[in-house]
């Protein structure tokens, strides 16, 4: 069985889901809205120009989860999934990962963004295996910190490489869609990069490669 491997945010969703996810939190009054907007928007800004420092991101992004209890942050991202995350959920892509799905192959989210956030969206798209930046837990709550290596860059290779030891899968035949040049290190890892309404630099990147480039977004030609 090949792996059909899936980035998640502007790929299979219309949409950035730490990104919204902060919207929501602003939007909540659960967090200072001035402060906690304006650096949401720095950070995504640098992930978009590819010079995101990912650790100072997450202290940022992981400290509204260590200051309230989990039975809150359950609720309200219940809340979240439904009134930001359900308009963009991409019709085109969980068609996509269905055709993968009768063809035998076995679905994979990797993302960026922590497992608290997007463990609901993989099981919106009825994807069992997701690989996510693990937000560290202490006494049944968020510590603020990060466990293990954050799933980014490079950092997804290598969480990808430990799932594969522990699950004895291996890249064979595998495909993985993404729509950002930060996934360059694993696009060239596997056996059929696609480029999913990519960035301009993943987009040169994979003209140049000749990897396929396709559409899920509303309106576009089918994927190719």
């Amino acid at each position: 069985m090949a792996l059909a491997i899936f980035d998640l945010d502007n790929t299979l969703l219309a949409g950035d889901s730490d990104y919204l996810w902060g919207r929501f939190l602003v939007g909540r009054g659960i967090v200072d809205a001035e402060e906690y907007e304006r650096l949401n928007e720095q950070f995504y800004a640098d992930y978009q120009a590819g010079n995101l420092d990912i650790l100072a991101f997450l202290r940022f992004a992981l400290r509204p989860l260590s200051l309230h209890p989990l039975a809150d942050l359950l609720a309200w991202r219940e809340e979240f999934v439904q009134e930001h995350i359900e308009p963009v959920v991409l019709p085109r892509a969980l068609t996509l990962v269905e055709q993968h799905r009768k063809r035998g192959d076995v679905p994979l989210i990797i993302t960026a963004t922590n497992e608290f956030v997007t463990a609901p969206i993989a099981a919106r798209f009825g994807i069992p295996h997701l690989i996510a930046t693990t937000p560290a837990q202490a006494d049944g709550r968020f510590t603020g910190d990060v466990a293990g290596i954050p799933a980014f860059q490079h950092g997804k290779v290598r969480r990808l490489e430990t799932w594969l030891a522990e699950t004895g899968y291996d890249l064979a035949g595998s495909t993985f869609y993404s729509d950002s040049h930060n996934d360059l290190p694993l696009l060239e890892r596997v056996t059929n990069p696609i480029a999913v309404d990519p960035d301009p630099v993943l987009r040169a990147h994979a003209e140049g490669c000749g990897w396929p480039i396709i559409s899920l977004r509303e309106g576009a030609n089918q994927p190719c």
